[in-house]
């Protein structure tokens, strides 16, 4: 396949046109997207995105297809964890939910912007200079290393990206106002105007985009040299992240391994480009300038072991003890929470399921290892506080009703928080024995 200027016209504005189509039909009007068209919209985007790889297929450029195809699984891998520091970034603005789809959509912008930048400078230095491979590659490891060193930092030192230099310099010399007015950036407060906190968030979340192009734009020149696919990649990973999140949102802290794998990831096309580098060596200070004779992993490879690292992440987080002890911490705080919720019409199978429900994840998370609690509950007294209070409203409506509501009974009349060491393990055990 021939890539000329007016297939790049063509690409740029069918991707411009999506983002246009995005902010009109989806943004303009806040509101927070429900499961069904986050669902939707996510699975349009992805079905564009791999179809726009069978269009190589299709002209024959086989070698185009699977550098792209590489390069879109690693870019949406990266972006999706990316998703975790932007959830971090919009609480700790405190981002109204129905608002936060607007900030998105300008990270989105924001990324293939800079990224484009960032793309054209990488092809740029490679055609001067083809041992800066050399340097893609270092970087790569370090980035790896580093990914694996965020992986053992505390919540608090993650949420440190919303607090950046350029917010906090932004909070000095401008106006901000304390709340928010809608999704506008601009307010009025007593015949000033003000910036309204959604410029901070905007801000971090754009500085946020310039951090994570450093290693998405050397990862995906590991795969391939091309910037039509290098561009085309990271734009469609992009396009679709806003529904992605909404989506997933709630999943995302359930892969608690996705960052191992993506350090992985990293440090396998880190490899990859110093054997590359080394394969084209002509640094004269190794093997007198000369090429070095070394195995080069084919692009085909490197898509079966970045597909088999995701699949084997993500497959751990769910399975492993510590996935499914987040699990049940989530499901147990969410079905409570569900439960307080319930409207006072609500027929007595509806209360019945839910309030089984509850019970079930509520044993489910009194269950978890306690080696896990301290570091997947971060606000643990708030998370007994729901739990009590929907067991306290069960409890209630059991006892005007004339029924029996042992667990509900058990954690009201307990002291101190609903899981304690004797509401543990074997403990616990025997107190479901006994009930």
């Amino acid at each position: 396949m021939e890539i000329t200027g007016l297939t790049w016209a063509v690409t740029i504005a069918a991707i411009i046109g999506l983002v246009f189509f995005d902010y009109f039909f989806h943004v303009r009007k806040a509101h927070t997207p429900t499961l069904k068209e986050a669902a939707i919209w996510s699975s349009i985007y992805v079905g564009v995105a791999l179809a726009f790889g069978l269009v190589f297929f299709a002209l024959g450029d086989t070698d185009h297809a699977i550098e792209y195809y590489a390069g879109f699984i690693t870019e949406k891998a990266l972006s999706v964890d990316n998703l975790f520091v932007f959830m971090i970034i919009m609480t700790s603005f405190a981002v109204p939910r129905q608002f936060q789809q607007k900030v998105l959509l300008f990270g989105i912008t924001f990324a293939l912007i800079s990224r484009t930048i960032f793309i054209l400078l990488g092809a740029a230095i490679l055609e001067w200079w083809s041992d800066a491979f050399y340097i893609f590659g270092i970087f790569l490891l370090l980035l790896a290393g580093q990914q694996l060193k965020s992986e053992f930092s505390s919540a608090e030192e993650a949420g440190s990206e919303a607090d950046n230099a350029l917010v906090r310099f932004a909070r000095k010399v401008l106006p901000v106002a304390e709340h928010y007015d809608g999704d506008k950036i601009i307010t009025r407060l007593d015949g000033k105007r003000l910036f309204t906190p959604m410029l901070l968030v905007m801000v971090a979340i754009g500085v946020t985009d310039l951090i994570f192009a450093l290693d998405s734009i050397p990862a995906i020149f590991g795969l391939t040299q091309e910037s039509y696919i290098v561009f085309t990649a990271n734009a469609f990973a992009l396009l679709g992240l806003r529904q992605l999140y909404f989506l997933i949102d709630g999943l995302l802290d359930r892969l608690v391994y996705l960052g191992y794998g993506l350090a992985a990831i990293l440090g396998f096309i880190g490899v990859k480009l110093m054997l590359h580098a080394l394969h084209q060596n002509n640094l004269p200070f190794i093997n007198d300038g000369e090429d070095v004779p070394v195995i080069e992993i084919s692009t085909g490879f490197s898509l079966l072991v970045i597909i088999g690292i995701l699949i084997t992440t993500i497959a751990f987080s769910l399975l492993s003890p510590k996935g499914k002890a987040l699990r049940a911490l989530q499901n147990a705080e969410k079905f409570a929470h569900r439960y307080t919720l319930l409207p006072e019409d609500a027929t007595v199978e509806q209360r019945q399921e839910a309030a089984e429900k509850m019970d079930f994840w509520t044993h489910r998370a009194q269950e978890t290892e306690h080696r896990y609690l301290e570091e997947l509950i971060e606000h643990k007294d708030q998370w007994s506080a729901i739990i009590r209070l929907a067991h306290e409203t069960r409890l209630e409506d059991a006892n005007r009703r004339g029924i029996p509501a042992l667990m509900s009974q058990r954690i009201v009349t307990s002291d101190g928080p609903v899981l304690a060491p004797n509401t543990n393990g074997k403990d616990n055990e025997d107190s479901e024995a006994r009930d």
